[in-house]
């Protein structure tokens, strides 16, 4: 049972490495690529919006490189230190990426502001057609990146990258401010390619307030989903020998679960036979239920 249980760690280990290299090649190369050209766009343009949107775009090369980190890290074995394994660590990856999109809402929203009222001195300008042409380009492969990155971070299961394609999706409704702030800034309200940008702040801390609760939610032993709960009380029930469920108790390790259960067995039955029966259902939802890692099963008399 033990080596099993390492083979398919290993497994999954392995499976779980080649995904996060491939989304952080595609996305880091994706991102790249819209940071130059929605920069140069909005230089061109004269569109302070769409300047702020490329920086946006330029964070997600940092928040991916963190989440493939994080999760790269959250693999390893447990050791002497951390004996219930690294799985939180992906939480902690989730925190930074939550930390680094409120700093850069919050850059992006004082920028803009600044703007609106003067400060920074600057006569607002009209961008010109070449922003409202990056803008839409951003929404349509931004909106594609978080499609492709979500499908990935449901296949591992990764909190990080979930976080991650998240944030590709802030960064398609951030374009969509953009684009309309600079819609209205070429109808003839410059000052709405300002506010665009203020949009996209508002937008940015959103998304990273979502995503720190998410994380932090993860890393206190919050009880895993009620659908799960509900499932593994009738897996542990279908046992024929199993009369009943005491207490069920469940709690989120990262993306794992750590399950405790009582279940009730004939009180006549010898030692070795309701070990064997506790044995039986351990392997069977650990088989079952590839989120949980671990799960302790105590015997009462029924």
């Amino acid at each position: 049972m033990i080596d099993n249980n390492k083979n398919s760690n290993d497994m999954r280990e392995t499976n779980v490495k080649k995904v996060a290299f491939r989304l952080t090649v595609v996305t880091v190369v994706w991102n790249l690529i819209l940071f130059v050209f929605k920069l140069a766009a909005g230089i061109a343009a004269d569109s302070g919006a769409m300047i702020s949107d490329a920086v946006h775009s330029l964070s997600d090369i940092f928040t991916t490189i963190v989440a493939v980190v994080g999760v790269c890290i959250s693999q390893k074995e447990a050791d002497d230190e951390h004996q219930y394994g690294h799985e939180r660590l992906e939480c902690v990856a989730g925190l930074i990426l939550a930390a680094v999109l409120m700093i850069v809402g919050l850059g992006i929203g004082y920028s803009g502001i600044g703007r609106i009222i003067g400060a920074t001195g600057q006569p607002h300008k009209i961008p010109g057609i070449l922003a409202l042409a990056a803008a839409i380009v951003s929404i349509i492969i931004k909106e594609a990146m978080f499609w492709y990155t979500r499908h990935y971070a449901k296949m591992i299961d990764s909190s990080a990258f979930m976080a991650d394609a998240w944030h590709h999706r802030s960064d398609a409704i951030s374009s969509v401010g953009a684009l309309i702030g600079i819609g209205f800034a070429r109808m003839g309200y410059p000052v709405m390619d300002s506010v665009a940008s203020v949009l996209i702040c508002i937008f940015v801390l959103k998304t990273s307030f979502d995503i720190m609760a998410e994380a932090i939610g993860k890393m206190t032993d919050r009880a895993c989903d009620g659908e799960t709960q509900r499932r593994l009380s009738e897996y542990i029930t279908s046992y024929e020998q199993v009369r009943g469920i005491d207490l069920l108790k469940t709690r989120m390790f990262g993306n794992r679960i750590y399950v405790e259960v009582e279940i009730c067995i004939d009180g006549d039955m010898p030692l070795r036979g309701a070990h064997d029966i506790a044995e039986e259902i351990h392997d069977g939802i650990e088989r079952e239920f590839h989120n949980v890692k671990h799960i302790m099963i105590h015997i009462n008399p029924a």
